[in-house]
């Protein structure tokens, strides 16, 4: 049996966003069925899961003996603890033990930026400048990625060497920053920019975009900026299937129904979901590029 994993809109929902990115970079997709639901605002929740009690927010993973775990750290060290050869944790006790220290950090802290300035994949804002209490948790957000790195030696984007379930829980954060355009540090605004170009991260926000819930509370009236990570380039969808270059969806293996075209050829999809999260960022998905580049 599978793991099943229920989120919030991956554009908005900050702690939905971090239980994808542990779970992608864990390779476990395949073992996991994920359900989205669309509230319009967190106090809308728990009336749409109640079939998920204890549970009262998102994500909210099953585990396959039918086992409920509604927290999103919970879910981390259960996942690791039953996968330990996926390293979803660092190897090196030292990483893993400031690998942890910082994801409870996040989980816990940091109540200027999360109470005000919510997750928006969907948009970027021009440059503002951040309040007091917001500037002293910019402050700490720079004071910890750079003890990380030093003290673990990370040659890598990531914190503690290679990606792990700390990476995964700040991967909101970072779409935080990029959403508002507050000035950061330079060890902040590197590993702000591997985010954004990491490409399960780009493959969730295409998928969010191609559904395109819009959750009203999220958004804000400043003036908006282009997304700081651009696609190198985007299709547009299509009806013309007459001349596609796969008779077969890349995702699914089922026939095509759905169209894109992409520079000179028109590609087809199973679904109109295949279809636009493929157009948002097509590079960002290896089964896709398997036909593209072949």
């Amino acid at each position: 049996m599978k793991y099943q994993l229920t989120i919030g809109n991956r554009l908005y929902f900050s702690w939905s966003i971090a239980a994808v990115m542990m779970i992608e970079h864990a390779g476990l997709m395949e073992l996991v069925d994920i359900t989205t639901v669309y509230p319009d605002h967190e106090a809308d929740v728990r009336p749409r899961i109640p079939h998920l009690a204890p549970a009262r927010t998102l994500p909210t993973l099953t585990l396959p003996c039918g086992t409920q775990l509604g927290d999103s750290m919970a879910m981390a060290e259960e996942l690791a603890n039953r996968h330990p050869d996926r390293n979803m944790w660092p190897e090196d006790p030292k990483a893993r033990a400031i690998a942890r220290y910082l994801a409870n950090e996040m989980h816990s802290s940091f109540g200027a930026l999360r109470s005000s300035w919510p997750v928006n994949l969907r948009h970027s804002y021009k440059g503002l400048t951040a309040p007091e209490d917001v500037q002293a948790e910019l402050d700490r957000l720079e004071l910890i990625w750079t003890h990380a790195r030093q003290t673990t030696g990370s040659r890598t984007p990531w914190l503690c060497c290679e990606y792990s379930i700390a990476d995964a829980i700040y991967a909101p954060m970072a779409t935080r920053l990029t959403t508002y355009g507050f000035e950061l540090g330079p060890t902040s605004q590197a590993y702000v920019s591997a985010h954004l170009s990491d490409p399960a991260l780009r493959r969730l926000r295409a998928a969010g975009l191609a559904k395109g819930a819009v959750v009203q509370d999220c958004e804000r009236g400043f003036e908006r900026a282009p997304w700081p990570f651009v696609p190198p380039q985007i299709g547009t969808a299509t009806q013309d299937g007459s001349q596609t270059v796969n008779t077969h969806c890349p995702y699914s293996g089922t026939p095509v129904e759905h169209f894109m075209r992409l520079g000179d050829h028109t590609y087809g999809f199973c679904s109109a979901m295949c279809r636009d999260k493929t157009m948002y960022d097509p590079e960002a998905w290896p089964e896709f590029m398997g036909i593209y580049q072949s």
